[in-house]
């Protein structure tokens, strides 16, 4: 800091401390009323690249075809299930789910249209549709079909008969549609730079009353799931229930949020009391470090009320890493005043503060630069809670630094000296046992770094990217149990949608040729002009392509990954019971179609054909619990089968669904953020030649850094614990904190060079002096971060522990390495080299 900046912050910060405080307080009051605007966010949106390709078509499929959102609940009765006591209770779940506000329906195996129970031809069941509530049915018949069908085995209920699926659909909110798709739209010509004022204008309109709707129908999902949990206690004597879905699972995951936000932004906060009791053993210390964490991280709570930033899985330790943060550069304060306090005993408490704030102002401010530069690699992701999450954090860091240098100053200089208290402890002992060993065995420390380097390559080069959802949660939660019922039983939880378009050809044909003439009165009146054009003008739904559909259908069906396949074929093998000649020929084939009652027709055709036959979708849901499920590999190998097996031209395969979308963001994220490291290690190298003004030692300072992120992510790979939207954050957190302590090392070493022209001396000497602040930083934010072993989400345990992990590696890397490079290389002068 520049002796007149220093001179002005004397004047007004120290000058005026209560002045100070009160500003600093009002700031953090006024941004605290914001905090009530404060939400959370766990929608299927937040796991998607917002700019995703995939999302555009993901979506018109499901405006097509119907969503796939919906509530799936699970009921294993005690009694055989076609009891009249079982389907009288589900009648009764049934109606009670039904009386729900937003709920559209409830599909259950009472409802669906039976066919053989008893046998019906074509006519009779254009006239009347049989279900097991009909007084036609034959319950024993009925108890087989639906057993057998390959409609509903592996979806309404499971091939053992002792599980069956409740649907519970919800109303479709046109308002969210039309808001979505207008936000969506603005934002697509805003990637092209073509938004003019106005309409960024409206983007942002829009945008705000999309967030705040969505807001409040989360709220309302919540609660309705709330409501359907309910009313499955009241029905568990009879029978054993599980709920799943989407819905379900982001409510769930917001519930999730909130607990650890809570929890374990509390329990951090204890805990980091504690450690500060132990540590410096004062109670002022205590209560004004923790003071100033509090008015940081309540003023950034406030900031993303005021700036309507939700918080998501990927965000929900944003407050327990601000704390620490926070922590970090105030414990570097207290060390260096108290190591001040004792070598200049006749300085008075303002002389002290500044002379503490002049010593560590640029190391802390380097510090925090480069932690938001390593949090700002967040911002390339394309994934927005993960770019919301680097934002956070840049501004976190930022308002940490502002409440360390003048809030915690201002309060500082308001106590009374302490009287000086000797520092010979266990964390003295501890470092300058790093430093001796560090002289004793150079060599064969910075050969072990070598070999380390090597073992990382190979760790790197395991890491992953695949992994299943299922894994997301502890076995004992609700989401893992239902996934792994639905899995289990009713064939798969993850869907997924192949969908195949007639040839080009066939449109170009379709084209030249004339329209059919519409003079035959007596098939038109009979039959009507669908009759002729769904099988004279369609691609697929006519007696030629049924064979091909059915190859497609059994090719899907046929990978280990896929569980239930619904199509066309699913249809035509049903109604094939009804007259299987039928199907082979066209015109008979047409009446059918027509003559079809329109329940059949919604259930079977409507959600696997276009309307005008031209295009199929393939309905496929995914074993989720598969433990060598590899997403993008199954991916691949659909494409490449349909094409190169099966004949079909890449232009037609389109697949979609939350798998795609999924993979799309994890392929992503692994790109961007892996490749992005080395863009932010070149960032952070000239951040400390312009710190350092020496290359050569900027160059040796970013080693360890190197070490340390490699050494973490090699972990993740040698464990097999694959990268996702919390673990790849970690790389960046490890940056961020282990350059932290080069800098502070760096700083103090040159300082203790300069004084006395000794390499090994300044090593020593920073040892016991940074080294112990270091040391303190390190085992803070490892045993703060440890406590997220507790979270009920695993990505959230990862976090934890491998956040943990990254600290010890920094602080062993920057206090044994570092060092010894510096020593080996002579950065700082010309002395005789020194054997390491």
């Amino acid at each position: 800091m520049s002796t007149t900046l220093l001179a002005i912050y004397n004047r007004t910060v120290l000058g005026r401390p209560i002045f100070t405080m009160v500003v600093m307080v009002l700031l953090v009051i006024f941004l605290g009323t914001h905090a009530t605007k404060f939400r959370l966010d766990a929608s299927a949106d937040s796991l998607v690249l917002e700019n995703d390709e995939s999302l555009e078509l993901y979506r018109s499929i499901k405006a097509r075809y119907g969503s796939d959102d919906s509530l799936i609940l699970t009921y294993t009765p005690q009694l055989d299930m076609f009891s009249d006591e079982v389907l009288q209770d589900i009648n009764q779940l049934r109606s009670k789910l039904k009386k729900i506000d937003r709920v559209e329906s409830v599909t259950t195996l009472l409802d669906v249209p039976l066919i053989n129970s008893p046998p019906m031809t074509l006519y009779e069941l254009s006239e009347e549709v049989i279900t097991l509530e009909s007084p036609k049915v034959d319950r024993e018949l009925a108890k087989q079909e639906i057993i057998s069908s390959p409609l509903y085995r592996n979806l309404l209920i499971s091939p053992d008969g002792e599980t069956t699926a409740l649907q519970i659909t919800f109303k479709f909110d046109e308002k969210w549609e039309s808001l979505l798709k207008s936000r969506d739209a603005l934002r697509t010509k805003q990637l092209e730079n073509k938004l003019s004022v106005k309409e960024a204008n409206l983007l942002q309109k829009i945008s705000d009353e999309f967030d705040a709707y969505n807001a409040l129908l989360q709220v309302q999902q919540s609660k309705d799931i709330e409501t359907v949990r309910n009313i499955m206690d009241q029905h568990r004597k009879s029978a054993h229930l599980f709920l799943g879905g989407v819905p379900m699972i982001a409510s769930d995951s917001i519930d999730f949020i909130r607990h650890d936000l809570l929890t374990f932004g509390i329990a951090v906060f204890v805990i980091l009391i504690i450690i500060l009791s132990v540590i410096f053993r004062r109670l002022h210390w205590v209560i004004l470090a923790m003071m100033t964490c509090s008015a940081s991280a309540m003023s950034v709570i406030g900031i993303l009320g005021l700036l309507n930033w939700p918080v998501t899985v990927v965000s929900s330790n944003f407050v327990s890493l601000l704390l620490i943060l926070t922590l970090s550069l105030l414990v570097h304060l207290i060390v260096r005043y108290r190591e001040l306090h004792r070598t200049l005993a006749n300085y008075d408490q303002r002389e002290l503060v500044l002379e503490t704030v002049k010593s560590k102002f640029i190391p802390c401010l380097y510090t925090s630069i480069t932690t938001m530069v390593a949090f700002g690699s967040l911002l390339v992701s394309g994934i927005r809670p993960v770019i919301d999450f680097g934002w956070m954090m840049v501004i976190g860091i930022g308002i940490a630094q502002l409440m360390t240098f003048t809030l915690f100053p201002a309060a500082v200089v308001l106590l009374n000296k302490e009287k000086p208290t000797q520092e010979h402890d266990i964390t003295e002992k501890l470092t300058q046992f790093l430093a001796d060993k560090n002289k004793q065995y150079g060599r064969g420390i910075m050969l072990s770094f070598v070999l380390l380097a090597v073992l990382s390559v190979w760790g790197l080069a395991q890491l992953t990217v695949e992994n299943r959802f299922i894994d997301y949660y502890k076995e004992s939660t609700e989401i893992y149990q239902g996934m792994e019922l639905i899995d289990q039983k009713l064939g798969g939880t993850t869907p997924m949608d192949v969908v195949i378009d007639a040839p080009a050809y066939f449109y170009e044909e379709e084209a030249e040729e004339e329209i059919y003439e519409e003079d035959d009165e007596f098939f038109d009146d009979e039959y009507g002009d669908a009759a002729v054009g769904i099988t004279g003008s369609s691609y697929w739904f006519n007696s030629q392509m049924l064979g091909k559909i059915e190859e497609i259908h059994n090719y899907l069906d046929a990978f280990d990954e896929t569980g239930k396949v619904i199509s066309i074929a699913t249809a035509v093998s049903l109604l094939k019971t009804l007259n299987e000649e039928i199907l082979n020929n066209d015109f008979e084939l047409a009446i059918l179609y027509k003559k079809l009652p329109p329940v059949i027709k919604e259930s079977l055709i409507e959600p696997y054909m276009s309307a005008d036959g031209n295009q199929l979708r393939f309905s496929i849901r995914i074993f989720e619990s598969d433990p060598s499920l590899q997403r993008g590999e199954l991916l691949a190998e659909i494409k490449q089968g349909l094409n190169r097996d099966l004949g079909i031209d890449e232009e037609q395969i389109k697949v979609t669904g939350m798998v795609v979308l999924y993979n799309n963001m994890l392929q992503s994220l692994f790109r961007s953020q892996i490749l992005t490291l080395g863009v932010v290690f070149v960032a952070i190298l000239i951040m400390l030649a312009i710190l350092f003004q020496n290359i050569r030692l900027a160059a040796i300072a970013i080693i360890p850094n190197i070490m340390a992120a490699g050494m973490v992510l090699a972990l993740m790979g040698w464990l097999a614990i694959p990268l996702d939207m919390m673990t790849i954050t970690i790389a960046a957190i490890c940056i961020g904190i282990a350059v932290d302590d080069t800098i502070h090392y760096v700083h103090r070493f040159i300082d203790e060079y300069s004084q006395h022209q000794d390499y090994w001396l300044a090593a020593q000497r920073s040892h016991s002096s940074i080294g112990r602040a270091m040391y303190y930083t390190s085992l803070t934010i490892t045993i703060g971060f440890s406590i997220l072993v507790f979270s009920n989400f695993i990505p959230t345990i990862y976090f934890g522990l491998l956040t943990g992990f990254s600290m010890i590696a920094a602080l062993l890397a920057n206090m044994t390495l570092l060092p010894l490079l510096i020593i080996r290389f002579r950065p700082l002068g010309n002395q005789p080299k020194i054997s390491v």
